[in-house]
């Protein structure tokens, strides 16, 4: 098992690719704790990866709120001691063109995906850094390297978490912290199951795998990066996109 008692938290941890996470990561021996506000589906996902025998916790959790994700962190630490891993998973879309982007859109999106990604972190790393070990992963995307029409809030929001990554890399490096980023690109969820049809056509045209990604494709990315074999990888951008952007 390549997380043999590991403590990790995964946001967005009750569907789509936080779910496929959470599951892969108590497979593989972690102790999961499965961050989300969607109380119904969070303990959906507690009861699956209980039913495989795993050690797991859900937290209903506004990763938006300091004090919401503090208790997080306490719950975590009063169940299992320690935090070992933390996946950034959250994460929302608002979209519209510039011209007819609301404020209310731009500042929800900006909340969750990249406030909401560093208030997990400030709440965490004191651990970790008390621990002298931990690994931080956070959710980029293509969008936030390469931009995206009509995507403005999301693509500042991921390509701050690109930011964020490379400056907290070079903080926590030396206190035996990794931190990485993951951008995925278009990932058959929840998320895109809103997005025509014809554009996700286009969109596996444009890849040269000639298919969407599926949550599992994301999540083995984590679980790699995650696990000691990536030990001396750290500040990194990985991209899981089928080859999308080349």
């Amino acid at each position: 098992m390549r997380l043999k008692d590991k403590v990790a938290i995964i946001t967005g941890g009750a569907k789509g690719i936080g779910r496929e996470t959470a599951l892969l990561f108590a497979r593989e021996g972690a102790k999961v704790v499965i961050g989300d506000f969607d109380e119904e589906a969070g303990r959906k996902t507690l009861e699956d990866i209980l039913a495989l025998g795993a050690e797991a916790l859900f937290c209903k959790v506004d990763v938006t709120d300091r004090v919401s994700v503090e208790e997080m962190v306490k719950k975590t630490k009063e169940r299992f001691g320690r935090v070992d891993i933390l996946i950034n998973n959250a994460g929302i879309t608002a979209d519209a063109l510039l011209t007819k982007m609301t404020d209310q859109q731009w500042d929800k999106v900006i909340d969750v995906n990249l406030k909401g990604v560093f208030l997990c972190t400030r709440a965490v790393a004191p651990v970790m850094i008390e621990q002298g070990y931990g690994v931080i992963l956070n959710a980029s995307s293509v969008v936030g390297v390469y931009g995206n029409i009509g995507q403005t809030n999301y693509a500042a929001t991921k390509a701050g978490v690109i930011g964020m990554t490379r400056s907290w890399a070079k903080e926590l490096g030396r206190k035996g912290i990794r931190v990485n980023a993951v951008a995925p690109g278009f990932i058959m969820t929840e998320m895109t199951a809103r997005v025509p049809e014809k554009i996700l056509e286009l969109m596996k045209e444009k890849t040269p795998l000639g298919r969407l990604g599926q949550p599992r494709d994301v999540a083995a990315a984590y679980l790699f990066l995650a696990s000691d074999e990536a030990s001396f990888i750290n500040g990194q951008v990985l991209g899981v996109d089928g080859g999308l952007v080349i």
